[in-house]
């Protein structure tokens, strides 16, 4: 019987997030990144162990990792206080990054990970969570539609000096009737 669990990150976990994040990374945007040096470099630069220690150690940042029967196949990471200026509430969060490797996809772990940062951000009182998405990965914009993001503004992402289309994505994580 196949079971999977969501747990919250510690900083034990900081050579698995940054393994995770490299892998998940390169497998969802590598195909995008015409210069695969300037992949590189990212990747080395955004995924280091001490890159990403500093994140797991920084009390604004929330990771989670999802687990299939004890393997880790995804992870989440949540920021407290993300203000964006397409955003006009002071209580929002950034879903920065929820990914999955490849061959879990298909079995939904990511509406597991994006379900368990929602509660963890309304549990904290925050009002609006947003994110930004590779224009191109239409995959992932739908799933956010799907899950009742709208989109609100565009951003350009750098990698090295080549930019990179996102639109913004905001949800409200309660009625305006509540």
């Amino acid at each position: 019987m196949t079971q999977h669990n969501i747990k919250l990150a510690t900083p034990a976990d900081t050579e698995l997030l940054a393994l995770l994040g490299r892998v998940t990374f390169r497998e969802s945007h590598g195909d995008y990144i015409e210069d695969k040096t300037n992949l590189n470099e990212y990747l080395d630069k955004a995924f280091s162990f001490e890159t990403t220690q500093k994140e797991v150690n920084d009390s604004n940042n929330v990771y989670f990792i999802i687990y299939k029967n004890h393997f880790p196949v995804g992870y989440a990471k949540l920021i407290l206080n993300a203000t964006s200026p397409f955003i006009p509430n002071e209580r929002s969060c950034r879903l920065e990054r929820i990914y999955v490797l490849d061959e879990f996809i298909s079995q939904k772990f990511g509406i597991d990970l994006l379900n368990q940062t929602v509660e963890k951000a309304k549990e904290l009182n925050f009002e609006v969570m947003w994110l930004s998405v590779y224009i191109k990965n239409t995959k992932a914009i739908n799933f956010y539609l799907k899950n009742d993001f709208e989109e609100v503004g565009s951003i350009s992402f750098k990698i090295s000096k080549q930019g990179y289309e996102n639109p913004i994505l905001a949800k409200k994580l309660f009625d305006e009737k509540a």
